[in-house]
Parts: C-alpha cells; sequence; structure tokens
C-alpha cells in the first residue's frame, strides 16, 4: 500500500473510528455472495462500475452519490438517468469508468479523498472487492444486471438490495412492479394481433464494449420478446452467450421483413449502408422501407427505461393497430419519469431522432 494512501487512512481513522456509531448497521449479502456489514441509510456512497448509478438514480437516492466516474461525464448522452439530473456533473470523479475499468481495483487515493460511507459497484468478483474493502475499511457492496447487454431479471435483485441499504425498499417494489407492469401490458396488446404468423425482425447497432453497426446484435432482445416478435438472429449459430456479431451474408440470408436500429450504433450502420446500398437494398425490410430507428437499448449496461421505450415503439411499427392508441412521445415521457424522475424524451430525439422513425439513411440515397 502506497505511503498516501496510508496517511489518508490514519487521518480519516482519527476523523471516524472504528465502532463510533455513526449510524446503523444491516448484514446484507451482497450479489457476489459476500456477507457484508453495511451503514444503513448512508449519507455518502459512489457508485462504481457499469449502470450502478442508474440503479441508484431509480431508487430517488441519487441525493447520497458524492463523486461520478469520468465516463458518465465526457458521454452525456443516451442515458435518461444522466439527462435527468444535471445536477450530477458538478460532484468531482470518483474514477475512470467504462469497460476498462469492470473488476478492476478502482483508484484508492481518489476514494479515500472523497470519504464514502458505502462503495455500490457492478460486475467485481467476491475477492476483488474483499481486497479494496480490507484495504479501504469502507464496504463494498457488488451488484448485477446479470448478462451483459440484454434484460435480465437479476437487476430486481439488485434494486431490492440497494434499496434496503439506502432506506428506499418501497420505492425499489413500485419500480420493479412498474416495470413488470408494462412488459404484461405489451405482451396483451400484442397477443390481441390477428396476425396470421409472428412479425420476424432483426435489431442492430446495439451496444458492446463500444459502439456498432449493423452487425451487432442480441439473442435475446427483450423489446422483441415483450412484443411477441420472431428475432431473426436467434437463428443463427452461436458459441455462447447472448450478445452475437454477424456478417453482411448472414443478413442477407437471414432476410428479415424489419429491421431496426438502435440509436448508440446508428451512424456505423448508415456509414456501412451509404458504401454498399445495393447489398443491404437486397434485404427485403429495406427494400420495403421497413427499417427503423430505436434509442440506445445498451449504453453502460442496460438502459431498462429505454428497454422499455423501444418496446413500445417496435409495438406501433409491427402491430398499427393494436397500439393506434399510444404516442410514443408522451408514453416514453411517462415512463421516464417514473424510473429517473424527469421527462427527458425530447433530449433523447435531439440525439438520436424520434423513437420508431424510419432509419433516414433510407432517405438520403433517394429512396
Amino acid at each position: 500500500m502506497g505511503i498516501r494512501i496510508l496517511v489518508l487512512l490514519t487521518f480519516w481513522f482519527c476523523l471516524f473510528p472504528a465502532g463510533s456509531g455513526l449510524a446503523d448497521t444491516l448484514q446484507v449479502t451482497d450479489m457476489s455472495g459476500r456477507t457484508v456489514n453495511v451503514p444503513h441509510d448512508p449519507e455518502r456512497i459512489i457508485c462504481l462500475g457499469p449502470g450502478t448509478l442508474r440503479l441508484i438514480v431509480y431508487l430517488q437516492a441519487q441525493d447520497k452519490v458524492i463523486g461520478v466516474e469520468a465516463l458518465e461525464k465526457q458521454n452525456p448522452g443516451g442515458r435518461p438517468y444522466w439527462l435527468a439530473h444535471p445536477e450530477l456533473n458538478d460532484l468531482p470523479l470518483c474514477g475512470p469508468g467504462g469497460p476498462a475499468s469492470i473488476n478492476q481495483k478502482p483508484n484508492m487515493e481518489v476514494v479515500l479523498n472523497l470519504n464514502p460511507e458505502l462503495i455500490f459497484v457492478t460486475y467485481m468478483s467476491s475477492s476483488l472487492a474483499d481486497e479494496v474493502q480490507d484495504t479501504l475499511q469502507i464496504p463494498v457492496v457488488v451488484l448485477s444486471y446479470g448478462s451483459f447487454a440484454t434484460f435480465d431479471e437479476t437487476v430486481f435483485e439488485a434494486l431490492h438490495l440497494a434499496g434496503r441499504i439506502v432506506d428506499q425498499e418501497e420505492r425499489a417494489e413500485s419500480v420493479i412492479q412498474y416495470i413488470q407492469g408494462e412488459q404484461q401490458a405489451l405482451k396483451q396488446r400484442s397477443k390481441e394481433s390477428r396476425a396470421a404468423k409472428r412479425p420476424r425482425a432483426y435489431v442492430g447497432g446495439i451496444g458492446y464494449r463500444g459502439a456498432h453497426g449493423l452487425e451487432s446484435s442480441e439473442l435475446e432482445y427483450a423489446p422483441f420478446d415483450w412484443v411477441l416478435v420472431d428475432n431473426a438472429a436467434a437463428e443463427l449459430e452461436t458459441k455462447g452467450g447472448t450478445h452475437i456479431f454477424i456478417s453482411e451474408e448472414s443478413l442477407l440470408e437471414l432476410d428479415p421483413e424489419w429491421v431496426f436500429i438502435d440509436g448508440g450504433g446508428y451512424d456505423l450502420a448508415a456509414q456501412a449502408y451509404r458504401k454498399k446500398p445495393e447489398v443491404y437494398n437486397a434485404i427485403s425490410a429495406f427494400a420495403q422501407n421497413q427499417v427503423y430507428v430505436l434509442h440506445p437499448f445498451n449504453w453502460y449496461t442496460t438502459n431498462i427505461g429505454t428497454v422499455l421505450t423501444d418496446a413500445y415503439a417496435v409495438g406501433k411499427t409491427v402491430y398499427p393497430a393494436q397500439f393506434a392508441n399510444i404516442d410514443l412521445a408522451k408514453k416514453a415521457n411517462a415512463i421516464y419519469t417514473k424510473l429517473v424522475g424527469a421527462p427527458v424524451y425530447e433530449q433523447m430525439v435531439k440525439d438520436y431522432s424520434p423513437l420508431g422513425a424510419r432509419a433516414p439513411l433510407l432517405q438520403e440515397t433517394g429512396r
């Protein structure tokens, strides 16, 4: 351990000696299986790793956050929780963040200088979490969204756990029930379709450790699952996992009726289309002008509110009669207001175009 960290630790313990009884404590089992003694309703927390800050905003506990990662400030778009709370940008840095920081030791000196009572972190191994906690003498609680690049109900466990710690258990349950209620509403509308067969679609542009074009897809894409759309990419053989990169040839062979492009990868998809329009126009969805834009689904792990808004956009596209009374802007703002506390749809549109709009790339080439 460095000399400066030793000095900081000594100073910290002089101010807040062990057993000083500053807060009630809880014993919890975190999502790496560790037993951790944590302060109940801490006043000073930091959030490290993909999606951790999002969960705390969902729990309406953002006022407890005392530092944010550099990635959050450097890339403000695409994450409704950040758009809804611009005051977070005024907080000091607690680390770099980003994919390269996953399951890595944080900047210990920076963390100590912030003097948090508790550290929430996602996707950290139990052994590393123990090491960080033992070194800093600050409780570390590991959370998880489950599998990357998808919607996994593991996130409900994370909300329950964090909600218990920050004294927002009722809020956690309210958020979970809201998400589940919207899932059920989407499926019910879709079941009412009298189509002879389920629509078949492909989604590209999914973010995965960075931005990608049409080749980046997802085998378990919740917006399709929730509106009963067959996922064309799921027909391909994979080596495991839910994320997939496919070739132009494979996309031509799949020949989906509908194509949706995640806003996070739209620019890359448009670049590829402009280079080879004749290739993409051989795909049914492109030939029939049935290519649509969605908002970023996987930006610093899963944007759950955006999963819901994207699902409504897909539903309105493929089942126009069943979703005729849904105003996507109003619905998106209702979802974001519930989850992050503000109607940020218009800000998302500025960066990614209206939700469910026909992809401008076709119009750009005179289609």
